[in-house]
């Protein structure tokens, strides 16, 4: 008996992507899957997950910017999801023009970070990751139409 298979089964997919501060409070989170239905439950485990990345880190300094995580499944390929956390994070520091992102910076430009991850990331699954191009369609989506061409060309460029 042959098995089809979805798109959804067929491509990587991740759970969720969190941006936490320096203590591991939110700054942005979406979550593509229902392992987490309620928000203490998901409060849980971005605070264990922060744990653990703490852990991890061998660094005795206090790094500014806000840590970029993600969860997925234990099948999925560990490159390619490296790639969504690169892609993003390239992303938003070329949108900024920020060489790195601290968390005063990403909650005032929280809606461009939204539009970044929803870019990258649709119900799970993962659409793109270069930041050049994910950057581009940001910036067409956050233009203004009221503001003068000018304005609009320098985000673009």
């Amino acid at each position: 008996m042959s098995r089809f298979f979805s798109s959804r089964d067929s491509c990587p997919a991740i759970k969720n992507i969190l941006i936490l501060d320096s203590e591991g409070k939110r700054v942005a989170v979406k979550y593509y899957s229902d392992e987490w239905p309620t928000n203490s439950s998901r409060l849980a485990f971005e605070k264990s997950l922060f744990t653990k990345s703490l852990k991890s880190n061998a660094r005795d300094e206090v790094c500014p910017r806000p840590p970029f995580l993600c969860n997925w499944g234990d099948e999925e390929n560990e490159l390619i999801l490296v790639s969504v956390l690169q892609g993003l994070y390239d992303t938003i520091a070329l949108l900024l023009r920020a060489t790195f992102i601290d968390k005063r910076e990403a909650l005032e430009n929280l809606d461009l970070i939204f539009l970044c991850i929803d870019e990258i990331v649709d119900q799970g699954m993962i659409l793109e990751t270069d930041a050049n191009v994910l950057a581009g369609k940001v910036a067409i989506q956050s233009m203004d139409v009221s503001s003068p061409l000018s304005e609009q060309m320098t985000l673009l460029f």
